[in-house]
């Protein structure tokens, strides 16, 4: 059984020995995997990083199946995966893949199957890799009920998934098919969970339960997938996973993604944040990017985030040492003395930057105003500031106006202790921070530091600031300023960037507030402030460190889809849009919905065709509703326990 605790002092040393004394998270160093055969694009090894999407038609529609996959891969995808419900998806595949290979496309086909051992074999003579789900290949479906095992009971249940994965990986090994062990944190079964609850031990061990029998069976031809609506449960997962192949000596590939993350821009920054987390750290052979758009749309966002963090291989090398503190499988919020509202228990700040014509602009209505504004040398009069935002101006222009403070940089060191400013900003860079400045950390209280990098792998350079504080025991908050120059109509590669630069350094716990800042483009129109500070905010909630608006953990859909999910999702949305904090899971179909929405307050999930869901929390209040009334259903369901609680609270 994996450990479900925080290591010993010696686990934490081994760790430490198997990471290089933390030398991946400073150093960008691509993970070492084996090289998988998939059709004529093979992954892992020395290949690079694979792009991927699914089609969302019905798999028995062979024409609307063939559309998709060649949009998909006309996109650049080097795989497609297809939804097989039962064998006679599973068949179809064969007349899909001899028509995209009549028509010039011989790319590899992904066959995905959920609840049916069966449909996996039939699957597995067709088309190039097989995918299934751990928590329903042989395990019945979820019913989110607690069940007892003896030890006995669960080694027989064990033996009885090895009996029948075998069959499978004696087909594959006959087709030179490759298989993926896609681990779903939503659909986990309740023998796992019985065991393990609801941790990232409990999905990695349901996925080294299968790993293990391929090592057995001496196959290698394995791709190994953990995902989740949570970007913190997927990256502490995985990072979980890798720990523990190294630990048994498997080095098999990953595919990254994060599941139901939504559409537009916050489907977008919440991949990005926990895609970009893991990318960053050198883990993942492949990647999706999972949007609840046309599937082709995936392919050039996943090429933009993936193209971005791997141009950072082979920088020059950033010297620093973990801090022993720190657990990377499993980190807690860094302790920091809180300066204002900034550090301490306090959710992380967001510092917007406004520079010359833009330091007036106005919060837009419905868009959280940032905690504070840099000005730099342009504060504007009190009757043009914004109420219960702090303004922070260069230092030598500070003058004690309330509601201001001085922002200094390495130059003007000297003059901070005799700042009587409740807080006090520094700007500083990893290799600004010498003993002079940790002496001044260390006996002028209200500082609080304003991490820059113009680094090539500025997140190690970060990183690497932080674990210098942390190793000394300097408790001062961290800001992380993030700089980009890039056009107005780059909007989508500032939210791209921006998230993953931030992911690691949120889900470390070194986050205290985060700073972002657009230099506008020669001949071109600036980014606006309105994008910079709703990307600052979106980052913070996509990490679950701060809520500001309504969350929808809604899938991208497949063939299993069993209502038109665009329409819906949009009629959700423009209804509850105005609903701070609420979370609302809007589900294709049962395989995920249920587990991926249990931290949600609603669940619309689709039942059958036509048919629709409704959940309160895993409560199901409501079964089989008519999709023509299910919307409408829900936002009065919704309605309703606003009203009860609001009575309740009088």
């Amino acid at each position: 059984m994996l450990r479900n605790t925080n290591p010993t002092d010696m686990e934490k040393e081994q760790l430490l020995w198997q990471n290089k004394e933390g030398y991946r998270l400073f150093n960008y160093s691509p993970r070492a995997s084996h090289e998988v055969m998939i059709g004529n694009r093979p992954l892992g090894g020395d290949n690079p990083l694979r792009i991927q999407s699914m089609t969302t038609a019905p798999t028995t529609d062979t024409e609307a199946c063939v559309k998709q996959c060649i949009a998909i891969f006309d996109a650049g995808a080097d795989y497609v995966r297809l939804t097989t419900q039962g064998t006679r998806e599973a068949e179809n595949l064969r007349n899909i893949k001899a028509e995209l290979r009549k028509r010039g496309y011989d790319r590899p086909l992904v066959a995905d199957v959920h609840f049916n051992p069966n449909v996996a074999d039939v699957a597995a003579t067709i088309v190039e890799k097989v995918r299934i789900n751990p928590g329903n290949y042989v395990d019945p479906a979820r019913q989110f009920k607690h069940l007892e095992y003896t030890d006995e009971e669960y080694a027989a249940e064990l033996k009885r998934l090895e009996q029948r994965f075998t069959k499978l990986l004696n087909i594959c090994k006959e087709h030179h098919t490759a298989l993926r062990i896609g681990v779903n944190h939503g659909s986990l079964s309740d023998r796992i969970m019985c065991r393990y609850g609801d941790t990232p031990a409990g999905i990695v061990e349901s996925c080294m339960e299968f790993l293990r029998i391929c090592v057995k069976e001496h196959f290698k031809d394995v791709v190994i997938s953990i995902k989740a609506s949570n970007t913190q449960v997927m990256v502490r997962s995985v990072r979980l996973l890798c720990s523990v192949m190294k630990q048994e000596g498997m080095d098999f590939p990953l595919h990254l993604g994060v599941t139901e993350a939504g559409e537009g821009e916050d489907g977008r920054i919440k991949s990005a944040v926990g895609i970009g987390a893991l990318l960053a750290d050198g883990i993942g052979d492949t990647l999706r990017v999972s949007l609840s758009e046309a599937p082709e749309v995936e392919v050039p966002v996943a090429y933009k985030l993936a193209s971005y963090v791997v141009k950072r291989a082979g920088h020059a090398e950033i010297p620093a040492t973990m801090a022993p503190q720190f657990y990377y499988e499993n980190p807690t919020r860094r302790r920091t003395e809180a300066v204002g509202n900034i550090g301490g228990n306090n959710a992380p700040v967001v510092i917007s930057t406004r520079i010359g014509n833009d330091v007036t602009t106005p919060t837009p209505q419905g868009q959280p105003a940032p905690d504070y504004i840099y000005v730099g040398r342009n504060l504007p009069s009190a009757a043009k500031r914004m109420q219960g935002v702090g303004y922070l101006v260069d230092a030598d222009l500070w003058t004690g106006e309330d509601n201001t403070y001085p922002v200094f940089t390495k130059n003007v060191l000297m003059a901070i202790p005799m700042c009587r400013a409740s807080i006090k900003f520094l700007f500083l860079t990893y290799l600004d921070l010498d003993e002079e400045v940790k002496a001044l950390l260390r006996t002028v209280p209200g500082i609080v530091i304003i991490a820059q990098s113009n680094h090539a792998n500025r997140l190690g350079e970060q990183r690497a600031l932080v674990h210098e504080l942390w190793r000394d025991d300097l408790r001062t908050p961290v800001v992380f300023f993030q700089q980009y120059r890039l056009g107005e109509s780059e909007k989508e590669e500032f939210q791209l960037y921006a998230a993953a630069d931030m992911g690691a350094l949120m889900f470390d716990g070194l986050t205290d507030g985060i700073m972002l800042f657009n230099q506008k483009l020669e001949g071109q129109r600036p980014l606006s402030i309105e994008v910079q500070d709703a990307t600052a905010f979106a980052i913070l909630q996509a990490a679950r460190l701060r809520t500001t608006k309504t969350e929808y953990i809604s899938c991208p859909g497949c063939g299993r889809t069993l209502y038109d999910l665009p329409g819906t999702i949009a009629r959700i949305k423009a209804a509850t849009s105005h609903l701070k904090g609420l979370k609302i899971g809007i589900m294709g179909c049962i395989v995920n919905g249920p587990g991926e929405m249990a931290d949600a307050d609603y669940g619309y999930v689709g039942a059958a065709r036509g048919k629709v869901s409704l959940y309160r929390g895993k409560v199901c209040v409501e079964k089989n509703i008519p999709t023509e009334q299910a919307v409408d259903k829900l936002l009065q369901l919704i309605e309703s326990d606003r009203k009860e609680a609001s009575n309740d609270a009088e």
